[in-house]
């Protein structure tokens, strides 16, 4: 059984954003035991896209399209699709109603030139779209069914989910249970992480490894497939045990987590709070960790202290340490970590100085240059680090090995001990 897709839009042809469908859809897919065939995108185009379907109808069993369903002149795909499957393009009544009851909701007037999205093929079955304004129809074509979505991620997910998936699903026999472990890696490169586990891979016995870098973390894919989904999730826990065994403390999270999550689980469930002070990450940290809701129970506050004078005047560093070891330095950092957390009465704080580039380097303290401190009520500790790459780079690879000490110290400290 064959399952393929189509991205339809001249913003994805022209690299104006970034195709998240079909990696969504792929992944959906993948954890029902389906693997995508084959991925086509066209612009709007209408001889490409009536191309594109003709093509993919006459070798697959299941196509997923997304995107050209709007009401402007450039959506064509309603129009493409009824001429590519021999059909009239009629106005549905279905999906005029729920075009006017949207418009309704949202307060709009409805305009003639926008009834357009309620023009499709003739004979095809409607996809509720139950948050947007275009529904999404099916088509049976030479022995494939069609499926036409609209190309917002929100309302194609619902439709995929409440509509597509069941509909496959109860037509496609699944011969193989499919599983992926996802397992998140930081501080190792690719080459070391399967130079540690390769040979804990197992084809033969339908057990992969893959990976796939997603800078600066490694993420390390165990994929197991069989007709046996006792004896695959057995053999995934033994290979994801030894895995954890020869990576160590280098795994900072798996399956849905991040290393973003698994702090703020630390933090809750030590009962710490935390106070930062940033320099050349520009409060890329603090918003890491306020990204999550919920935050507000362990972050007290956070300083981005770029000039000397902010150091100074905010957390309370020496200007004559300034004048001798210089704002990137050991013993600057673990004073801003001092600084922060005497200001904010945090238990812990840390604390991060260095040159992101692309200018400023010495040859003492080149571009890459990052010192991070970590300081409590009793000590301080600094490290100097030399990250490499572009101003981004060093920024993002500054805050995860950030987020990183704030794991190793937390997953140290006792539980919080809740009363009886």
């Amino acid at each position: 059984m064959k399952i393929s897709t189509l991205s339809i839009g001249d913003e994805v042809i022209f690299g104006e954003i970034v195709d998240t469908n079909v990696a969504h859809i792929s992944s959906r897919l993948y954890e029902q035991g389906f693997q995508l065939h084959r991925h086509l995108c066209v612009g709007d185009n209408e001889p490409d896209i009536m191309d594109a379907i003709e093509t993919l109808a006459a070798h697959n069993d299941f196509v997923i399209a997304t995107g050209g369903l709007g009401p402007t002149a450039d959506d064509l795909t309603a129009r493409a699709a009824a001429r590519a499957t021999d059909r009239r393009l009629v106005l549905n009544e279905d999906a005029l109603a729920h075009l006017r009851e949207r418009y309704r909701i949202m307060g709009r007037e409805l305009l003639p030139s926008t009834e357009k999205q309620a023009l499709l093929p003739a004979k095809s079955t409607l996809v509720p779209n139950p948050i947007g304004t275009a529904c999404g129809f099916i088509i049976p074509h030479k022995g494939c069914f069609l499926f036409f979505l609209p190309g917002v991620p929100g309302e194609m997910k619902r439709m995929l989910e409440e509509t597509v998936i069941p509909f496959i699903l109860a037509r496609a026999k699944r011969t193989n249970h499919i599983e992926t472990r996802v397992m998140r890696v930081l501080g190792l490169s690719e080459s070391h992480i399967e130079e540690r586990i390769k040979e804990l891979a197992r084809p033969r016995e339908g057990l992969t490894i893959a990976y796939c870098v997603s800078y600066p973390e490694v993420e390390v894919k165990l994929r197991g497939e069989g007709d046996d989904e006792s004896r695959i999730r057995e053999l995934l826990d033994a290979t994801a045990d030894k895995v954890r065994e020869r990576l160590g403390d280098h795994v900072v999270a798996e399956g849905g987590e991040t290393i973003d999550t698994v702090v703020a689980a630390l933090f809750r469930k030590k009962g710490i709070t935390l106070s930062l002070a940033e320099s050349c990450t520009g409060g890329l940290i603090a918003a890491k960790i306020t990204d999550l809701a919920g935050s507000s129970a362990y972050f007290r506050e956070g300083a981005v202290t770029y000039s000397n004078d902010a150091k100074i005047r905010l957390l309370q560093v020496p200007s004559d340490l300034l004048e001798k070891e210089g704002a990137v330095s050991s013993a600057t950092a673990m004073a801003m970590a001092r600084g922060i957390r005497k200001a904010s009465g945090s238990d812990i704080a840390l604390a991060v100085t260095g040159i992101a580039g692309p200018e400023g380097g010495t040859e003492d303290k080149p571009v890459g240059t990052v010192f991070i401190a970590l300081a409590g009520r009793s000590e301080c500790t600094a490290k100097k680090y030399q990250f490499n790459g572009s101003r981004e780079r060093v920024r993002r690879m500054t805050a995860f090995t950030a987020l990183d000490w704030l794991r190793r110290h937390l997953m140290a400290q006792p539980d919080v001990k809740v009363e009886d």
